[in-house]
Order: C-alpha cells, then sequence, then structure tokens
C-alpha cells in the first residue's frame, strides 16, 4: 500500500465526497486549498450543482470519468457505504479525513487491493510534505 505522501504525489484529481459550499466548513477550506495546489476538485454533493468552480455530482456513481482518489467528508456512520460506492468506481484510494474511521470500510479496501487511509487530514499531509499536484501531459477529464 501506497503512503499518504505517495497517494497525493500520484494524484491529479480528487472526487471529495460531503464537499461543503459553506465557507466556514473544512469540507470547503480544505478542498479549496488542495484545489489551490494544483488538483482537480471533483465535489460530490446531492446539495450543490457547483462547488469550487467545478460542477457537483450527486454521487460517485455518476461520474463520467476516472478519480485517482476519493477523499470523504462524510460522518463515519455513513463511510463504509462511501468505500462501497468509492471500490464501485474503481478508486484507487480512499481517503477518510480527520476524525472519520470505518474499520469495515477498511476491511473492504483491503481486500480489494485499494489504497486507504482513515483519520488523516489530506491538507495537513500536503503541507507537511510540500506536496503540489503533478503535472500533467493530457488534458484533463470531463
Amino acid at each position: 500500500m501506497r503512503s499518504a505522501e505517495q497517494i497525493l504525489r500520484e494524484a491529479r484529481t480528487i472526487a471529495v465526497v460531503g464537499a461543503s459550499r459553506d465557507r466556514s466548513k473544512t469540507a470547503h477550506a480544505v478542498p479549496l486549498q488542495i484545489q489551490r495546489h494544483g488538483w482537480r476538485i471533483v465535489p460530490v454533493n446531492p446539495f450543490a450543482d457547483e462547488i469550487f468552480g467545478e460542477r457537483a455530482y450527486r454521487r460517485l456513481a455518476d461520474l463520467p470519468f476516472p478519480v485517482d482518489l476519493v477523499n470523504v467528508f462524510r460522518p463515519s456512520a455513513d463511510a463504509t457505504q462511501v468505500v462501497r460506492d468509492a471500490l464501485a468506481i474503481g478508486a484507487p484510494a480512499i481517503w477518510l479525513q480527520q476524525g472519520i474511521y470505518s474499520p469495515e470500510g477498511r476491511a473492504l479496501a483491503a481486500a480489494a487491493g485499494v489504497d486507504y487511509l482513515e483519520d488523516t487530514c489530506i491538507a495537513v499531509i500536503r503541507a507537511v510534505h510540500a506536496v503540489s499536484a503533478p503535472r500533467s501531459p493530457a488534458a484533463d477529464p470531463g
């Protein structure tokens, strides 16, 4: 399994489940910071049409292109289903934000051979390792 730093260094497109329109929430500030460091952030929120200047999708299954990472800002009680949804779309990595846990989700990801992190803030890892998004020779998907 890849480290948190390695996952970030290799990701270009990140689906953020639970991305918030509310600028005062962590689920808005953290993905916005990641976007400002070069990653394409794809918000997944059933109550929004657009967040961070990107089209928002109702659910992961609605994404018309692959993502490199699914970042989760949902309560722990919802995390196992999000892991199932991420596995269903073939996401190679799943990252549950700080304070979010799912023992069942962890087991599902391990059984599928998918990189999995929980209770870890993506913005902290980005800052600690001074990571920016990798440059892609291809055009952005979608």
